[in-house]
Order: C-alpha cells, then structure tokens, then sequence
C-alpha cells in the first residue's frame, strides 16, 4: 500500500486527538484523517482550522465525521476519555471510562475489525486492555501508547543530564504508565556503553546513583508537573502517538515499548503494559523478552499486580 493511501481515524477531538492530528498532518505520512467526537461541531471547527493551513503541508483530507469514519482506517486512535473529578477515586474514574469504552469500542468494529486500535485514554494500560476485550480482535491488533513517552522523557532528561544528543541515548520505562512504572537501569546505555559505566567514567566523585535516581522521579512526575502549570500534556504525546503509527503504517519493526498482552513473561500474564515490544503493520508482531535484573523484575510483577487488581473490579 502507497503511503498517500494510508487512512487513520481520530477518536476524541480534545487536546490529544486534535495535536496528534495536526503533527500526523505536518508528518505528510497519511492521505486521510477522519476526526470523531461526541461534540460534531467541536470537531467540524477543528478541521476547519486544520484544513486551512493546507497549502503548507502535503496533501492530506481532514473531516470530521461519525463511526463510520473507521471504515477503512488503518488505525483507529483512541483519545476519548473522562477526566479525573475533584475527589474521585482512580477506580472511579477507570469505571466511567471504562463504561465510556463499552459504547464506543462497538461502534469501531462495526466499521472495522482490520484496524489497528491504539489506545491513549488513561489510565491507558486498563482501557487497553478492555479494548481487547470489548472488541474481541486478536491482542496484536489492540496496543496502547504505554511508555513510549516515558521513555523519551527518560532519554531527554539523561541526555540533557550529560549533555549527549537523546538520539544516542538508550533506555526504557517499562510497566504501568504510570506511578508503578520502572527504569531498565541493566541495560540503559549511551552509545553503547552501559549506562552505570557511562557513569562511572564521565562523573568520576560524583554520587551516580542519586543522579540517577532524581532523573527516574522527574520522569514519573513529569506530568504532573505539566498540568499544574499549564493544565494539560498533549505535545510530546502528539508525537510520540506519531512515531507509533509511523512504526505501524510504514511497517519499520520498530522497537517501542507499546502497552501489550503480556502473558508468560516474568511471572506476568493476562494483563495489558508496557514492554519493549516489535511494531508494524501487524500492530505488536511480539514483545521482547528483556533480561531484568532481579530488582527489576520484581518491580515489573509489582506494576503488573496492581493493575491486575484494577482488572479484577470491572467487568470484563
């Protein structure tokens, strides 16, 4: 199939949906974007804005549009979701969008059960997995965006830490996309050279450890602090849902770490987070099995107990 042929639907024209359209507009790697929202005129205005700046980019048909804008999607992105209310439990809160997801997830696959559905709506790592299954499609073809970034705002603030271009830096935030998620300190490196021995030889007298450690707690609260001040995160995600569509339309076999089934692995199974994982025009080909350490595994068992928790309240 011909990139200028390539189709994705937007489900949810909020902050997300409508900046992940606008970066997969500037990308120039799709012929189509259908926006879909609740809100019909919210997502007719943005195209509108949208649509007008396409003389500067190439050439792509943006439109707002019900479900029937999955049909012939290559991949369906899911932004839609509540948000958290003022003294609202986190349980509530995957209550109500899991109730969200038990009408939308329907209507999708009446118009599409080849698409690939990726998943953004938090708590991201429960709603994909009841995506997969109130759509009853094969786990490949469901993923969400996980820790993809995460990760870069992990390789970001190392290698703005030690003054090294992200794209030589290597490592990964793996489990919840969220608050029980984990560095893969054993095999982070910055060119090639493990990152403790990085460390170790650039840092002579200086306590790596607590660096280290400082880094992974800007990591995990990062989001937190970008809504304090400015009320929402939407860029970085933007593109990170870019780089996962590019993986999956231009079939690359990327390395992304997808929030995936995860079964049989590491004392893990039947329950939806993050892991290195293989990217293409299947979805998620395979998971990778990454050596942990032993600490690191017990903290993955950690991220995936606390999520199955979650899982075992609702009704799926």
């Amino acid at each position: 199939m011909r990139d200028d042929l390539f189709k994705v639907a937007v489900v949810g024209a909020g902050n997300v949906g409508c900046t992940f359209a606008f970066s997969l507009m500037m990308k120039g790697i799709v012929r189509e974007i259908a926006l879909i929202d609740v809100n019909r005129e919210k997502a007719e205005g943005e195209c509108m804005d949208l649509n007008h700046g396409a003389s500067f980019v190439p050439p792509v048909n943006i439109y707002a549009a019900g479900f029937e804008g999955c049909d012939g999607a290559d991949v369906v992105v899911l932004t839609a979701g509540a948000k958290q209310r003022a003294g609202e439990t986190r349980i509530d809160l995957v209550r109500r969008n899991v109730e969200l997801f038990r009408e939308l997830i329907p209507r999708i696959v009446e118009y599409t059960d080849e698409a690939i559905l990726l998943v953004v709506s938090n708590p991201v790592d429960i709603l994909t997995y009841a995506t997969l299954k109130l759509s009853g499609l094969p786990s490949n073809q469901v993923l969400g965006s996980g820790t993809v970034l995460d990760s870069s705002r992990f390789r970001y603030l190392l290698s703005d830490h030690y003054m090294v271009d992200a794209r030589n830096v290597h490592a990964y935030i793996i489990g919840e996309h969220g608050d029980s998620e984990l560095p893969v300190w054993s095999r982070a490196n910055i060119g090639g050279i493990l990152l403790r021995d990085y460390c170790r030889k650039r840092k002579t007298g200086h306590d790596y450890e607590k660096e280290l450690d400082d880094i992974f707690m800007k990591v995990r609260h990062a989001a937190y602090e970008i809504i304090e001040f400015k009320g929402a995160t939407y860029y970085a995600i933007a593109l990170a849902l870019v780089r996962i569509v590019e993986a999956v339309l231009r079939d690359e076999n990327s390395v992304l770490p997808v929030s995936t089934l995860i079964n049989d692995y590491c004392g893990v199974d039947d329950v939806c987070l993050s892991i290195p994982s293989l990217v293409n025009r299947e979805g998620v080909k395979e998971f990778l099995r990454v050596d942990l350490s032993d600490d690191e595994g017990e903290q993955f068992r950690d991220s995936a107990r606390k999520l199955r928790e979650v899982i075992d309240e609702l009704d799926l």
